[in-house]
């Protein structure tokens, strides 16, 4: 007899808890307290600066990872940090879509060495001030820059997923972050949605931070998200 999925685990696959925090005991500390609520851990800047490799392969165990470092250089150097990133396993890495169609085409090529690992672009940061109209018509334009040059799909705000969609096809992938419910703090955030609108907006993965990150119980925080998640599919 076969297992059958629920809405909750086809969900938890799709959340991704972001590790903003400073170190790897409390990176550590975080996973555990997650445990199976989600399918996703990201580590950016901060904590692969301070702990590097080793907490990626250490975190690897029991999570899929989205190595979240923006790379933003010349095309030769991006794609030898592909290639660098691609052989510690993570499952999924991005750039930056500002650095333009060479520098995509030259990371695509380098991914392609690691086919079970997603390269994204980064189109407008959720934190970005451009007006709102401004911040859609780039974030089309760079989606639409990055599919050609190859990679698999983009970040983005959930207020563009649904429109890239239609432009790039349902296949192309939509990270969005900048996730919040009930009256947590937006802080530095500018384009934000809950779970329920994110997916409903056609958002493939979520990317949660602070409401996790600073519940009393990360776990049950996470499961709250997964469940507002699953309750677009009743």
């Amino acid at each position: 007899m076969h297992d059958v999925l629920t809405h909750d685990d086809s969900m938890r696959d799709r959340l991704m808890v972001a590790l903003d925090v400073p170190n790897a005991d409390a990176a550590l500390a975080m996973r555990d307290e997650i445990g199976a609520e989600a399918g996703w851990l990201k580590v950016g800047l901060r904590l692969f600066v301070a702990e590097g490799p080793a907490l990626i392969r250490d975190l690897a165990g029991r999570h899929k990872i989205f190595l979240d470092l923006k790379f933003h250089d010349i095309p030769n150097t991006v794609a030898q940090a592909v290639e660098s990133a691609g052989g510690l396993g993570v499952q999924m890495l991005n750039v930056h879509a500002g650095g333009g169609p060479e520098m995509l085409k030259a990371a695509s090529r380098a991914a392609d060495s690691f086919p079970d690992m997603k390269l994204i672009a980064v189109t407008v940061l959720t934190s970005d001030s451009l007006p709102a109209v401004e911040a859609h018509k780039l974030a089309l334009e760079r989606a639409r820059m990055t599919q050609d040059a190859g990679l698999d799909g983009v970040v983005c705000s959930v207020h563009e997923s649904s429109a890239i969609k239609d432009i790039c096809g349902p296949g192309f992938i939509t990270v969005t972050p900048g996730i919040r419910w009930g009256d947590q703090d937006v802080q530095d955030q500018k384009r934000i949605a809950d779970p329920a609108m994110a997916v409903k907006s056609g958002s493939d993965y979520l990317v949660v931070g602070r409401p996790i990150l600073m519940a009393d119980q990360p776990g049950i925080a996470a499961r709250e998200a997964v469940k507002m998640m699953a309750s677009t599919l009743l």
